[in-house]
């Protein structure tokens, strides 16, 4: 096997014969190459992506059906550049907008409750029952219909044959017993 010498260092493109790319295409494609790369890293700003560009459009030229008969060849290369770059700009533009770097996932809260919190929970709310129990009746039924049901301290007031501050005072000692049944007397 004969060596290559140093200075016939051959690029990937011109290892391979074309198959179907017609040679005047060919030749324009390789006299061209440097200039195709810099129009397409014009568009994308990076030069890898250029080159890659520019290896998509040599590929799609070879994987032509037929061979193609280009009038401008200088034209119509620049021309499926431009094109294959601004899709593959388009591209990325899509995916840094819909895609999210891997942490900020991790900062997304969870809607499901953790089973801490679940066990956390019950236990406040059997507490806070238990608290309710000893109170009085009248106590109790007007901290209900207020906290629960959501009425108004004028409609326990009438339901109850109270007056509302009387039904303000209930509720009042009725949360200050929850919260020192949770929290602990301060």
């Amino acid at each position: 096997m004969t060596e290559q010498p140093i200075n016939e260092v051959r690029t990937p493109v011109e290892a391979h014969q074309p198959r179907q790319m017609s040679q005047e295409l060919f030749g324009t494609f390789l006299s061209y190459r440097r200039a195709l790369i810099d129009a397409a890293a014009r568009i994308l700003g990076c030069r890898a992506g250029a080159e890659d560009v520019v290896q998509d459009t040599f590929l799609k030229l070879m994987d032509q059906q037929n061979a193609i008969v280009v009038r401008q060849p200088v034209g119509y290369l620049f021309q499926t550049v431009r094109n294959l770059a601004i899709d593959r700009h388009r591209r990325a533009a899509l995916e840094q907008r819909h895609a999210a770097c891997e942490e900020d996932g991790l900062l997304v809260a969870s809607d499901a409750l953790s089973p801490e919190s679940i066990t956390l929970g019950r236990e406040a709310l059997g507490t806070v029952a238990g608290a309710l129990a000893e109170l009085p009746e009248r106590t109790q039924k007007a901290f209900e219909m207020y906290r629960i049901r959501g009425m108004t301290q004028k409609e326990i007031a009438a339901i109850l044959g109270v007056s509302p501050t009387l039904v303000n005072f209930m509720i009042r000692d009725a949360m200050t017993h929850c919260r020192d049944a949770l929290f602990g007397a301060a």
